[in-house]
């Protein structure tokens, strides 16, 4: 049975709610990557990009979504011939509810119904309901963002939960032992806080030390005798950034004015009214189009009527340089919408 390839070599940033990066719940790693792939591909959609060829997500009928990806979009260089530990998360997510609670009201949601494998065409399908979908898209307490390809390569879900929590976190962070085992659903294990301080915080600890580029140290807090609470102190690790990533990172800090030839620059920001964050988000592949097409000013000019027409006249553009490049659609994404962080709290 063949597992087809799904692109993972463009570092994809995603954002997501923090509300769902805080939310009670007790997944596999495999679970999470199943999440997180559903944030990925959501955000594409609201940017109104193309998905990947095997990736639907349609409205269907009773406020569920209908959802397929390929299961090598679950895969991290693993192979997976008998599809077991694929089946194993699907079967585990339609028994599981995603709890979240404020101070206006808890919630209890079936995270998917339905789940089933086209195994000839290594497809996975299952339904969404529609208050999981809007939970993903809730911002309204903030969002983490953080690097898909590097929490796809964490072994541990606490890694994992820890590098949502750390990424860009720039102040320390507080919780109870007692809400940290709500959160990652393990309330009934570790009953002694230094058990589950050694087995949960010191193992995501360890592989974030190696993986990612943020992780933390922490501090156990007591009342009398008994630790009650850590306070967590975000630490940067640039060592475990890729060059290439850093290359990226650094792109995006310098005026796309000083990174583009000025008549591509003033074309961009004057006839498709691109933003400078716009631009820096996909400051790449305009310069790869100012390398490969002989007049690209002549080329945005004669496809401006036809972008016009279009309902995202900036991802026309974009997706018409792509193909003018012959850059296949799923290698590259476009970030057409920035959003405005806001501040979060626990």
């Amino acid at each position: 049975m063949k597992i087809e390839n799904y692109s993972k070599e463009q570092r994809v940033e995603i954002v997501q709610s923090y509300i769902v990066t805080t939310a009670r719940y007790d997944f596999s790693v495999y679970e999470k990557r199943i999440v997180y792939r559903l944030v990925e591909n959501i955000q594409y959609l609201l940017k109104g990009e193309k998905l990947n060829e095997k990736v639907r997500i349609d409205k269907s009928l009773y406020d569920l979504y209908s959802v397929e990806m390929p299961i090598a979009a679950l895969l991290n260089g693993e192979e997976d011939k008998n599809y077991s530990r694929t089946k194993n998360a699907l079967l585990s997510m339609s028994t599981k509810v995603f709890q979240y609670e404020d101070a206006k009201e808890w919630k209890a949601i079936p995270l998917i119904g339905y789940p089933k494998i086209r195994k000839y065409e290594s497809i996975i399908h299952f339904k969404l309901h529609e208050d999981i979908y809007d939970a993903l898209l809730n911002f309204s307490k903030g969002f983490k963002r953080f690097e898909l390809q590097t929490a796809f390569t964490f072994e541990s879900v606490y890694a994992m939960r820890f590098y949502e929590l750390f990424s860009n976190q720039r102040t320390p962070l507080t919780f109870s032992i007692e809400n940290l085992k709500l959160m990652f659903g393990v309330e009934k294990k570790y009953l002694n806080p230094s058990d589950f301080i050694r087995k949960v915080v010191e193992t995501a600890k360890n592989e974030l030390d190696k993986k990612s580029p943020y992780s933390f140290t922490y501090t156990a807090l007591k009342t009398g005798r008994k630790i009650t609470s850590i306070k967590f102190f975000p630490v940067s690790l640039p060592q475990n950034i890729k060059p290439e990533d850093e290359t990226e990172r650094l792109k995006k800090q310098i005026s796309p004015s000083l990174l583009l030839e000025q008549q591509t620059y003033h074309y961009l920001k004057t006839h498709y009214h691109f933003s400078a964050p716009e631009m820096k988000n996909n400051i790449t592949l305009f310069q790869t189009a100012e390398k490969t097409i002989p007049d690209l000013l002549m080329f945005m000019s004669e496809i401006k009527v036809k972008a016009n027409r279009a309902n995202n006249p900036k991802g026309y553009l974009i997706n018409a340089l792509r193909k003018k490049m012959g850059i296949k659609q799923e290698n590259q994404k476009t970030e057409a919408i920035e959003l405005t962080e806001e501040s979060l709290f626990i």
